[in-house]
């Protein structure tokens, strides 16, 4: 006779694991796009069709810069995170875990190059 509990033997399975960091991660960067994009949108909006000049010179100004260098950030950081899960939910065994490395690889490579823009145009 075993006297193993139901939460010892559901120890380290199913949603004992990590899925609660997921959907805090998930949330908490949904909130931060709620409000970053549409000062994106409106940053980003007032330089549109204007000369390359105008729009050096608009985002070497710190507040631009500093929007649309957060809102490359959060928005990367909540692609990975939210493609992570959905690999994690229909992908199994090895293409899994390659799959998530070129997800994680892609988004850390589109936010470095964003920001290494964003740095060439403010400097």
């Amino acid at each position: 006779m075993r006297f193993i509990t139901d939460r010892k033997r559901a120890l380290g399975m199913g949603s004992a694991k990590s899925g609660t960091e997921h959907f805090w991660e998930m949330k908490v960067s949904s909130v931060a796009l709620l409000i970053l994009i549409p000062l994106f949108v409106f940053t980003f909006g007032s330089v549109v069709g204007e000369s390359h000049d105008v729009a050096v010179a608009y985002f070497a100004k710190p507040f631009p810069a500093l929007i649309t260098g957060l809102t490359l950030i959060v928005g990367f950081a909540h692609f990975k995170s939210g493609a992570t899960v959905l690999i994690e939910d229909y992908v199994h065994g090895t293409a899994q875990k390659l799959l998530i490395i070129s997800v994680t690889c892609l988004s850390y490579l589109a936010m470095a190059t964003g920001l290494f823009a964003l740095a060439k145009l403010a400097f």
